[in-house]
């Protein structure tokens, strides 16, 4: 569909002039998801764990879906699940594969919790990913709105979740004009709007609508309550993080002077981050010698 039918968008004008007569109505909820359908009818997006029903290949999209946008996403799903095709085979390989392979993504905890899931699934479940949220929630990395997402799009659960594309349709179309809105007032909608027979798409559409939003308007999601501006990944310890992990996964086993020598603008900070990252588990320290656990 035309980006002029869209924003400002006559369906749009029409469900806002609809709220602010009558607040969420029946009517203004036929709207919203008439608006929401239409979108998606004409621009929903193809991708890889949307072609599938396969509970792990949904499972691993989700989590790398945290924080990270989807193109990036895109070009290391299809890499990550020929590497590791199903619970089995991630929660047997070495940690240093996992991250061999999720070079790139960022947030290496995330490959980590990933592979240690996996490993829970496989004991505890046979293999088979449960589809109760609040099971889901109990694995390693798994928040209350991943599992909730993961029980949506794996299972076609019905259930209730917020992210920040949901967030920003909600705020957008709802909270036009409001500020310091709270997930608490975005919920109830999120329930009264939910397509029970078909959350799977519903979710997907509302996902592609909020990401057509922030290329379209001025984000929404800083008008909500819990709005963070995000901080500089450039210097950070995050950046260091990834410098050590990547460095040791190239040579295998470094000295420590010898690592210091190759982040000698940050060695003030790196016996904090190698302590760090040996206590959660990502590498060995043994003589001073230096590994990927």
């Amino acid at each position: 569909m035309p980006e002029k039918a869209h924003e400002p968008s006559r369906a749009l004008e029409r469900l806002q002039r609809e709220i602010a007569a009558h607040g969420c109505s029946d009517r203004a909820i036929a709207l919203f998801r008439q608006l929401i359908c239409d979108y998606f009818k004409s621009h929903g997006r193809d991708l890889a764990w949307r072609r599938t029903r396969d509970p792990y290949r949904i499972f691993v999209s989700e989590i790398m879906l945290q924080q990270t946008q989807v193109s990036r996403v895109e070009t290391k799903y299809q890499e990550f699940i020929a590497a590791f095709p199903d619970f089995e085979t991630l929660a047997a390989a070495p940690l240093r594969d996992v991250l061999g392979v999720w070079q790139g993504m960022g947030y290496n905890r995330r490959a980590r919790a990933l592979k240690e899931a996996a490993e829970r699934v496989v004991q505890e479940f046979g293999g088979h990913l449960p589809g109760d949220e609040a099971v889901l929630a109990t694995l390693p990395g798994i928040g209350k709105a991943t599992a909730s997402s993961i029980a949506a799009f794996a299972f076609n659960r019905p259930v209730v979740f917020i992210e920040t594309n949901i967030r920003r349709v909600f705020i957008h179309c709802f909270f036009h004009d409001a500020q310091r809105v709270r997930d608490e007032d975005i919920l109830p909608l999120v329930q009264k709007t939910l397509h029970p027979e078909h959350p799977r798409e519903w979710y997907w559409a509302l996902m592609d609508y909020g990401t057509m939003l922030k290329t379209r308007v001025e984000n929404p999601n800083r008008q909500s309550a819990s709005y963070k501006k995000q901080t500089s990944f450039e210097g950070s310890d995050r950046q260091l993080r990834g410098k050590v992990l990547r460095l040791l996964l190239e040579e295998g086993e470094m000295d420590e002077a010898e690592l210091a020598a190759h982040l000698a603008d940050e060695d003030m900070r790196l016996e904090r981050i190698l302590a760090a990252l040996e206590k959660e588990g990502f590498l060995i320290r043994e003589g001073g010698q230096l590994r990927i656990a």
